[in-house]
């Protein structure tokens, strides 16, 4: 039962995270993103990961912790990239639409 309840949390977080990825993306922005948060986040499924692969319970919640950590590294690939927009922005290179633009 405890594994069936564990998943559960699991499913539930992860519905969430390609949610925020796609947001991100639209948002070409790291503005509203917190890097320590994800850090934070990614820290946690690997513990929960090490945690299962100590214990030796290799069941279908661990394939949903992978999964949910594979989400999240794709959001923190989304941070660096929109950081890397926001930079470019702000320098006066590129548009946010990605339309080059005069420099200042």
């Amino acid at each position: 039962m405890s594994s069936i309840l564990e998943t559960i949390m699991l499913v539930c977080f992860g519905f969430s995270w390609p949610l925020n990825v796609i947001k991100a993306i639209k948002a070409r922005s790291a503005k509203n993103m917190s890097l320590p948060f994800i850090m934070l986040i990614i820290t946690g499924y690997i513990a929960g990961i090490t945690a299962k692969l100590m214990s030796h319970q290799i069941n279908y919640v661990l394939a949903a912790y992978f999964l949910n950590l594979a989400i999240v590294l794709v959001n923190l690939g989304v941070y660096f990239r929109n950081r890397r927009i926001d930079m470019e922005s702000e320098s006066g290179h590129i548009g946010i639409s990605g339309a080059v633009i005069a420099e200042k």
